[in-house]
């Protein structure tokens, strides 16, 4: 009987009936905590004492974030109406500068956090309303995903420089005008490409949500993102097939196993990205993280929940490979693209740190790759500002 009872529940699950996350989607918090987008006032404080004391890896993270061409205090913004981005970044119209102005801005606002210097704060501000002043649009095939990755960096820096920064910041308003209607409409309501785009999207529609205290494109946001995270990292207990998104009607086991990159063997940890690459799966991971961190901020801790399983065991799967474990040959045909990227710190710190989960193959590529630094479209620091943060 346990038998048939197994064989109904798998075949509802090929046909895509038990797609969404069984944990109700989080709801927006009565009332925003700022500054509240991946980091928090009580990171901050903790990483300004770290580095005001020396201590390391905290003190050779912020040299280097210090060093590099984001925390340029001549850096000459580059805005344009119209971003027009396609497959790849080709064409490129803007879409380097967008997201590299864009990181410049958290970085100089992290800048000003712990320096206190207030050059930086008035830098984030001047990328920030030179954007704000003129965008209008992000055109061509990859204008959700680009919109997605400078969405994300934004609200980052502006949360920081509105909740913080004591002098003035006149045009905060246009700018949170400029996420509102240039930004949000491109992204929330999802994607059906691969898994990294919607959760970068998701990314930014959260944390535009927290700094423009939108309950509603935050709850809508969150619950999307539940759904495509449960439907991007395998657990055994998903039963024989992944799940699915429902809109994307992956109704058999062979469009399963052709929108996972040609991978027809499930196993926990594996992401519907690993056999394209680990860049882009990468990608995915480092956006999990990051909406994880904003909801556990905002009162709501997705660490407890299958969120925080399924990062964890991707996390750990990816890091092997990494790390340099041999390939098996039932895995993408024996071989892998390495590059994860420096997406670990913030769900190590997370999971680790705070919840004393044993990680030895995510500590291990972690501790190698200190200090991470930026992969250029919507990471950047976070040795600096999650590693070891037991805030």
């Amino acid at each position: 009987m346990r038998h048939s009872v197994r064989l109904v529940v798998v075949t509802a699950f090929a046909v895509g009936v038990l797609a969404r996350p069984a944990d109700a989607a989080p709801t927006a918090p009565a009332a925003f905590v700022h500054p509240g987008v991946t980091l928090s006032k009580g990171q901050l404080d903790f990483v300004r004492s770290k580095v005001d004391a020396g201590a390391q890896p905290w003190k050779g993270a912020f040299d280097t974030m210090l060093a590099s061409k984001y925390a340029d205090l001549n850096r000459t913004p580059k805005p344009r109406a119209v971003v027009e981005c396609g497959s790849y970044s080709n064409p490129n119209h803007g879409c380097t500068d967008e997201r590299e102005d864009a990181i410049a801005a958290y970085t100089d606002a992290l800048a000003w956090y712990i320096t206190r210097d207030e050059r930086y704060a008035k830098k984030a501000i001047q990328l920030m309303d030179a954007w704000s002043a003129v965008i209008t649009d992000h055109t061509n095939s990859n204008a959700p995903l680009q919109t997605g990755w400078a969405g994300s960096s934004w609200p980052r820096a502006a949360e920081i420089i509105k909740y913080t920064y004591t002098g003035s910041w006149a045009n905060s308003g246009r700018f949170a005008t400029m996420l509102r209607s240039v930004y949000l409409p491109e992204i929330i309501n999802g994607s059906n490409s691969n898994g990294n785009w919607e959760l970068s999207m998701m990314e930014a529609a959260v944390g535009i949500s927290v700094l423009l205290e939108d309950k509603s494109s935050y709850d809508k946001a969150m619950a999307k993102f539940r759904t495509r995270t449960a439907a991007y990292v395998y657990l055994d207990s998903d039963g024989e097939l992944p799940k699915t998104v429902p809109s994307q009607n992956l109704n058999t086991r062979e469009k399963i196993v052709n929108y996972w990159q040609g991978q027809s063997t499930f196993v926990t940890g594996l992401t519907q990205e690993t056999c394209r690459d680990l860049t882009h799966t990468g990608y995915g991971i480092s956006a999990i993280s990051h909406v994880a961190e904003t909801s556990r901020i905002q009162g709501q801790d997705l660490y407890g929940t299958d969120v925080g399983e399924r990062l964890r065991q991707a996390l750990g799967f990816q890091a092997r490979y990494e790390m340099g474990t041999a390939v098996p040959s039932w895995l993408c045909g024996g071989s892998l693209k390495l590059g994860l990227g420096p997406v670990t710190e913030v769900g190590y710190n997370a999971l680790h740190h705070r919840l004393g989960m044993g990680m030895t193959n995510t500590q291990a590529l972690t501790e190698r790759n200190r200090p991470a630094g930026s992969n250029n479209l919507f990471v950047a620091w976070e040795t600096l500002s999650h590693g070891d943060n037991p805030n």
